[in-house]
């Protein structure tokens, strides 16, 4: 009867309600043990939904793996927003730092298909475009050029 469970919960508040507890109920895991370790494993993506997947094994044991918020759920909590614009071409929401995009892109590049940390902030910056988030009060398209000019190798050099 080993299996896997998949869902979102939200980040250091998981509970055995919904959605773990009917998912995990008829299982031989310890519903409350599961609970416990994945609110300490999200316990720093406070506030946001966070995938997690946990499997588990006839005899009780279970092992969970978290996965990172969506890009755009770590923008809106860096920068300190609820809701990206309806017209994000001409209405900006935000306006956020070279060191926020950084910091956005150095959590998210495990799930992002960059190679290096100048092209994951790349990406970043195209959730930025598409949320109406600015970057260094610059619309992030442009500012996505200024990266491929080399304006801030200097800033997006892997250590």
């Amino acid at each position: 009867m080993a299996g896997t469970i998949e869902v979102l919960v939200p980040g250091g508040k998981a509970n055995p309600g919904p959605p773990l507890g009917p998912e995990l109920g008829p299982t031989p895991v310890d519903v409350q043990a599961v609970v416990g370790e994945i609110n300490d494993q999200t316990d720093a993506f406070d506030g946001m939904e966070v995938p997690v997947t946990v499997e588990y094994d006839d005899d009780g044991s279970f092992s969970i793996e978290v996965g990172v918020p969506p890009t755009a759920a770590l923008i809106k909590d860096e920068v300190g927003f609820e809701t990206g614009s309806g017209e994000p071409q001409k209405n900006f929401v935000a306006d956020m730092s070279v060191e926020q995009l950084k910091k956005v892109a150095e959590q998210k590049s495990s799930d992002l298909l960059a190679y290096d940390l100048k092209n994951a902030s790349k990406e970043v910056a195209g959730t930025c475009a598409s949320l109406g988030v600015t970057i260094e009060g610059e619309d992030a398209r442009t500012f996505k050029e200024r990266i491929d000019g080399g304006d801030f190798d200097d800033q997006f050099d892997d250590e």
